[in-house]
């Protein structure tokens, strides 16, 4: 069985490709995290959350309804689901839905892996940040969604079903794993967020070593008014448009 042992702030990790070789999905990986905060944090921290986003959501119905019906209507998505569901790893290395409007083609990994295979400066960019700038995939309404970061708003389900909080390190898929290194316990050890550090800090235009270290930062010094101040300067990054695509 694969562990990680803790002592106060030193950890001691398995390398991430022996979780990969052990054969055994992450729901199964035995591990020790790092500290938490109080339970009172954490409580408090659940509460708020579960009950901003349900508000948020029951407030903005309308306007989730009209982007949906948007998207269903879009020629290039044609008989596409107007939500989009997919695996992401979160707390304690559980698998989860991550849910967003959709903002792809149907076809979107046949085009990837075409356009990847034919574009070195492409295949470059998507080895070293799991993004392009210039996506084929994307859809004229997806740019749009992508660029205000609304198609992260069905996001607010996943937070009140308790997969993510409103403030954490981002949600990242399992091949993304091995990027964190040994400090991939800190990752593990908290809900991914809807925002966090990294939204804050210039979003795609920072690379993908420094987002690894924001995820930590974030971990070490997580702390409820730590978590407003990034809850607003998310607001005023989201008016700006910076770093988004």
């Amino acid at each position: 069985m694969v562990q990680y042992t803790t002592e106060k702030q030193h950890f001691t990790q398995v390398p991430p490709q022996t979780i990969q070789q052990s054969g055994l999905p992450l729901s199964e990986v035995t591990t020790q995290f790092p500290p938490c905060n109080s339970r009172a944090y954490r409580v408090t921290k659940r509460t708020l959350d579960f009950t901003i986003a349900a508000s948020m959501i029951v407030c903005l119905v309308p306007f989730l309804l009209v982007v949906a019906l948007r998207i269903k209507m879009s020629a290039r998505q044609q008989g596409a689901r107007a939500f989009f569901g997919h695996t992401r790893i979160g707390k304690h290395g559980k698998p989860f839905q991550c849910y967003k409007f959709r903002t792809m083609i149907p076809n979107a990994e046949t085009v990837l892996g075409s356009y990847l295979a034919n574009n070195l400066e492409a295949r470059e960019e998507w080895a070293r940040d799991q993004k392009l700038k210039n996506d084929p995939r994307i859809t004229p309404i997806g740019h749009f969604l992508r660029r205000t970061s609304l198609d992260e708003l069905p996001q607010l389900w996943n937070v009140v079903r308790g997969d993510m909080s409103l403030v954490g390190p981002r949600p990242v898929v399992y091949e993304e794993l091995q990027r964190y290194g040994d400090d991939l316990p800190y990752y593990l050890s908290v809900r991914p967020g809807v925002t966090g550090l990294w939204q804050i800090s210039g979003r795609n235009d920072i690379e993908y070593a420094q987002r690894v270290a924001l995820d930590k930062q974030y971990v070490l010094s997580r702390t409820l008014w730590g978590d407003f101040k990034i809850l607003l300067k998310t607001a005023i990054v989201l008016v700006r448009g910076k770093g988004a695509y």
